[in-house]
């Protein structure tokens, strides 16, 4: 897909499929979840999925998609980009026109984290002011810790000062994300699990400390206390330290 005619073919044809496949209802249920709906049809992930397999990779078209403005295109356009080809400029700007959680998510777990830019992006953004940027950041930084098998322990080790900074963002859709983050690392080995909780203690800690005790206090202290104490819950699970396990010795066994 290669001369322009085309690829505006192409997207006239997915607009329409898509609206298709959408439905009020569950445009509607997306907008219970929190999810701006202004300007979509209410497809679900699943069939988005399902459509870009069929697409295939295609930097013309996910970029076309973008430039839509509609919902679902942009989710689909994330599914059929190269990440190699992606660039910082693109990022920055895809990053500004994110208006929910799920397209914020979906981008920097599905496409940006797989990027030559998802480690620097996830700092950079971590440390920015705007709700859905900062969001970007812990995302990626959540994305990284699953897709990105060959980085070591101590990429991840730098992580947690930011995280720790994070933590006491009162914003719901922040700290949600500073969480999710923690709780990835912690998640990847047994040595990044103990560093995790550790942090998660420290955040605790801290927040308490603020407060003058281990209730009440200000918005970010007790969004940081929450951060640590979902975090130290999951990370602490039975399940949780069984997959530690489980993946300890299917690498010795290797």
């Amino acid at each position: 897909m290669t001369s322009k005619d085309q690829v505006n073919q192409a997207v006239a044809e997915i607009l329409s499929e898509l609206r298709a496949l959408g439905s009020e209802r569950n445009r509607a249920g997306m907008a219970r979840y929190g999810i701006n709906v202004e300007r979509a049809f209410g497809v679900s992930v699943y069939e988005l999925r399902r459509l870009a397999k069929r697409l295939g990779v295609s930097r013309a078209l996910a970029l076309a998609l973008w430039d839509t403005g509609n919902h679902e295109a942009r989710l689909l356009a994330c599914f059929v980009d190269d990440p190699a080809r992606v660039s910082e400029r693109q990022l920055e700007a895809w990053v500004r026109g994110f208006d929910s959680w799920d397209i914020c998510d979906q981008a920097t777990t599905s496409l940006f984290d797989q990027t030559p830019f998802g480690w620097k992006k996830a700092v950079e953004w971590a440390g920015r002011d705007g709700e859905w940027v900062k969001r970007a950041g812990f995302a990626l930084m959540a994305g990284l810790a699953v897709h990105d098998k060959a980085a070591g322990d101590e990429a991840f080790l730098r992580l947690l000062p930011v995280i720790e900074r994070g933590a006491f963002d009162e914003r719901n859709f922040v700290r949600k994300a500073v969480n999710w983050a923690l709780r990835n690392i912690g998640k990847r080995n047994p040595a990044l699990h103990a560093a995790a909780v550790a942090c998660a203690e420290r955040i605790r800690a801290e927040a308490n400390a603020q407060a003058g005790g281990e209730r009440g206090g200000s918005p970010a202290t007790r969004a940081a206390r929450w951060v640590a104490a979902d975090a130290l819950r999951k990370l602490t699970s039975a399940k949780t330290r069984a997959r530690l396990v489980e993946a300890r010795d299917a690498r010795e066994r290797r």
